[in-house]
């Protein structure tokens, strides 16, 4: 039996029984009595039954004392199954830990059971036993308890891993619902001004995709007024258990005894609290802005510090032969210098990963596009010069070809797999940035789009009589065929025998989609809803114009302030690039020079001691590690990890053409 499933003949336990929290209604045409269904993923057959057993093993620890913050962490979550069977589920998983540790073990110290004393000496452990005077052991035992204690830590560290999961889901959606509450907030002020119920306004939020999680939560609210037939106990409850406890929380109390007290009081406590928020959500902005500030000069730093450790570790190798010495890893045997000059690169890569993460977190997530692939290999093919995520696939075949070409001239391995990234993200990064330039341009034009529109509007026609004399009358560049198309299909809106809501909203919203930007869907999305609702076309049109300028000047001001983390990275890059260049000329020649000088008590430098051109490709790799790390910087604070794909591919190839263009590659 599936989970849902309320046939009396297939009674669900408790703990399999969907919650309250995972009740959704999606539908958005359905009465505020319509029915909540449990919205949940499809679960096969065996997961549901091996759900069962677990259930029937592991449930009674879900009323433990040390499990009451996890359950209230749960609750801040949007999980679609029950506390109790998620914590089954992590007891399930912590003895399954458990016997992958403790089984090893035991296998280890029976087959190691006759050398096994020796091994024991060699560690101390029978010195230990004899220092507090108690007999010794047999060593495999030894071996078999401390594996058990492991797998006993394991199993620890597993449920405890558990409830910080739970923590990490709630934080993750208080950061969203604090992203996506101002403009939530802002909404329902303008739907505030029609003849709608405020179900129905929470309703219109609730179906608004771009308002993230704070949808999710007033889907909660519905969700909870539909069981309890009370919207201000479902506002309560949702309120207790939000994670934004400093937001959300008090909003949706506050909105409870606002929409008691009359829709002339709500509508003022919703115009004060949406500015309110916009100001919070600038000194977040700020805060923002002075991580990254730090964040870009911490990165600096640690970007130069491997390039320097390669070059003194170059003149250490000179008068600390034990740097040369070999030593033996699991892939061979190499020395004390190489693996530290690997490491270093290896590092200098996660550095420029983790950075790139931080950075596009920083980075609101309005502000991020994110361009999805045609189905059909045709389309993906046809749409490879104007759609990235289709030019990242198409990319990959003329980049393989280049991977074949230089394996086949000869490029050492380094070289084939730097160059084959750079033909791969090249093409990508550059038709990102295409994308980019066009998704600006047509922001600018929306803008102007509907300041146009509204003051058509503010005079009293229609609105697809307003948008019908624009698209004629004003040029919008790229931005011309969408705005033809919208005036089209809101041609079909206006028939004699009244206004066609449904076809208006399908007209926006394929208007909403050819643009293709979030500041179209931010915007446009606003006055579909607004409309719709019987709102003031004057005031929605008022109301829109602030928003979209708002958010433009935001996304305008962010570009500016990011450029200046494009330019650190890619100065750290050419900083780095200059000093190994100039290490690798003039040091390194010296090095070699004076390995060729005859003192009185033998050669200045050790012939041995000193290999130019190994050393040369070792400072090359680390360099190349720095190129990628500063490309992935500074292309995510630019636009996004298409562009990240665009500035380290340049500075490879910059890389590489320097070290060969001064003859040390």
């Amino acid at each position: 039996m599936r989970w849902g499933d309320t046939s009396p003949h297939a009674p669900t336990p408790r703990g399999l029984a969907p919650s309250r929290e995972a009740l959704v209604t999606t539908d958005s045409h359905e009465t505020d009595a319509a029915r909540s269904d449990a919205v949940s993923s499809p679960t096969p057959a065996y997961a549901s039954s091996l759900d069962r057993v677990l259930y029937a093993l592991f449930a009674r620890h879900a009323d433990d004392s040390r499990h009451v913050r996890d359950r209230k962490r749960y609750r801040g979550t949007d999980l679609r199954l029950s506390f109790d069977v998620y914590l089954a589920r992590v007891y399930g998983l912590s003895w399954l830990v458990t016997f992958a540790v403790a089984l090893p073990a035991v296998a280890v110290a029976v087959t190691l059971a006759d050398s096994a004393p020796a091994v024991a000496r060699l560690v101390g452990l029978p010195a230990i036993f004899t220092r507090f005077g108690v007999p010794v052991p047999p060593a495999a035992a030894l071996f078999v308890a401390a594996g058990l204690v492991l797998a006993g830590v394991a199993k620890a560290v597993t449920v405890r891993l558990g409830g910080r999961y739970l923590r990490w889901v709630a934080n993750a959606r208080r950061t969203d619902i604090e992203r996506t509450l101002p403009s939530a907030v802002r909404y329902l002020h303008v739907l505030s001004s029609g003849s709608q119920s405020n179900r129905a306004m929470l309703r219109k939020v609730a179906d608004t995709d771009p308002y993230g999680e704070t949808a999710v939560s007033i889907r909660k609210v519905l969700n909870t007024a539909a069981l309890t037939g009370s919207l201000h106990e479902g506002l309560r409850r949702i309120a207790r258990d939000t994670p934004s406890r400093d937001l959300l929380a008090p909003f949706l109390l506050k909105f409870s005894e606002h929409a008691q007290q009359g829709e002339a009081e709500l509508a003022n406590y919703l115009e004060m609290e949406s500015r309110m928020l916009a100001h919070q959500q600038d000194r977040a902005r700020q805060r923002a802005a002075g991580l990254l500030e730090l964040l870009s000069e911490i990165f600096m730093v640690l970007l130069v510090l491997p390039t320097l450790l390669v070059i003194v570790l170059t003149v250490l190798a000179i008068i600390a032969p034990s740097l040369s010495s070999p030593v033996t890893t699991p892939f061979g045997t190499t020395t004390s210098r190489a693996l530290i000059v690997y490491t270093s690169a290896l590092f200098v890569l996660g550095l420029g990963v983790g950075a790139s993460i931080v950075v596009s977190g920083l980075r609101p997530p309005g502000q991020t596009v994110t361009y999805d692939r045609p189905e059909t290999g045709v389309a993906t093919l046809a749409s490879a010069t104007i759609n990235p995520a289709s030019a990242a696939v198409v990319a990959l075949g003329p980049a393989l070809l280049a991977v074949a070409a230089l394996y086949a001239v000869g490029y050492p391995p380094a070289d084939i797999a730097l160059l084959g990234y750079a033909a791969y993200a090249l093409p990508v990064g550059l038709v990102g940035v295409r994308r980019a330039r066009l998704d600006d341009a047509k922001d600018r034009e929306i803008k102007d789009f509907v300041h146009a529109v509204s003051g058509h509007v503010n005079l009293g026609r229609p609105f697809p009589q307003a948008v019908e004399i624009v698209a004629r009358d004003v040029d919008f560049g790229p931005l011309d065929p969408d705005v033809a198309d919208l005036a089209l299909n809101l041609g079909f809106t206006s028939p004699e025998t009244g206004l066609d809501e449904n076809a208006r909203t399908a007209a926006l919203e394929r208007f909403v989609e050819t643009v293709g930007t979030p500041l179209a869907e931010q915007t446009v999305g606003l006055v579909t809803g607004a409309l719709d609702s019987g709102s003031d076309a004057g005031t929605v049109f008022d109301t829109l114009q602030t928003e979209i300028g708002r958010l433009y000047h935001e996304k305008r001001q962010l570009r500016a302030n990011l450029l200046a983390y494009v330019a650190v990275g890619w100065t750290t890059a050419l900083l780095v690039v200059g000093i190994a260049a100039a290490v690798g000329i003039h040091v390194f020649d010296g090095f070699e020079q004076l390995a060729t000088v005859r003192g009185t008590t033998g050669h200045v430098i050790e012939a041995s001691a000193i290999d130019i051109e190994r050393d040369r490709y070792r400072l090359y790799v680390v360099t190349q590690a720095t190129m990628l790390a500063s490309g992935w910087f500074a292309g995510t604070a630019s636009r996004g990890r298409y562009e990240a794909l665009l500035h380290s591919g340049a500075l490879v190839v910059v890389c590489h053409v320097v070290f060969a263009g001064v003859g040390m590659i």
